[in-house]
Formats: C-alpha cells, structure tokens, sequence
C-alpha cells in the first residue's frame, strides 16, 4: 500500500514538470523559427 502511493505521487509530480519542459522545448523551437524567417 505505501509502495504503490509512493509511485502514485512520483507519477503526479513528474507530470507536470514534463509538461513544463515539453512547453519550453516547444517556446524555444518557435523563437528559431521567428529568428529563421527574420533573418531571410
């Protein structure tokens, strides 16, 4: 029982800090698209 709500709140945690760095990865992507079309 405490093994599983152990892995229950790694699970709810790691969720939205994955989240966070797929929205920053993604923010990132967009500004070197912006600099690309800028810099034609």
């Amino acid at each position: 029982m405490r093994t599983l709500l152990l892995i229950s709140a790694l699970i709810v945690f790691s969720i939205p800090l994955s989240a966070c760095n797929t929205v920053e990865g993604m923010g990132q992507d967009i500004e070197r698209a912006g600099e690309s079309i800028q810099n034609l």
